[in-house]
């Protein structure tokens, strides 16, 4: 059974997604429709960057997908993380729960790397493919997040060598 893991992005004070968010959403729904059966599992809980309201991230998430035609019975539970080491942490045991052998992670073109790593490394066993969604924002700060992964895994890939 196919999994399709919505990674967060920021929504604003009222829930609304930020760009990045919708555009994760998008493959998501492509995703989806090309694997029918599929469930989707979205990521997302509360942080100071990405999301201050009452409800989860991936209640606002979960929302922006039914309104693009996806029923409510494709969802299984939200891993309300904040941070990605935690998507793939707490996404774990519901993939356990659900059996499910197979996850599609949906993130961002420049968030991508990072997102295999980590769920490679907390879900062994489990086929991992990544459909990244193409990030369109001003080049410079596109740049600044392609900065941001990439000395981010660096750091990962570091300590798990103990180096």
């Amino acid at each position: 059974m196919t999994a399709i893991v919505v990674l967060g992005a920021p929504n604003d004070e009222n829930g609304t997604l930020s760009s990045i968010a919708r555009e994760r959403c998008e493959q998501a729904l492509k995703e989806y429709q090309s694997h029918p059966g599929s469930k989707i599992l979205p990521t997302g809980g509360w942080g100071a960057h990405f999301n201050t309201t009452s409800r989860p991230h991936g209640h606002y998430v979960r929302e922006y997908l039914k309104t693009r035609g996806i029923p409510d019975e494709a969802f299984v539970e939200c891993a309300e993380s904040s941070n990605t080491i935690e998507d793939a942490k707490l996404c774990r045991p519901i993939i356990e729960r659900h059996g499910f052998s197979q996850l599609i992670v949906v993130t961002s073109d420049f968030h991508a790397a990072r997102a295999q790593f980590l769920f490679q490394r907390e879900c062994p066993g489990v086929s991992i493919e990544l459909s990244a969604s193409r990030t369109l924002l001003p080049e410079s700060d596109l740049q600044k997040r392609i900065l941001h992964e990439q000395m981010a895994l660096a750091k990962l890939k570091q300590n798990a060598t103990g180096k």
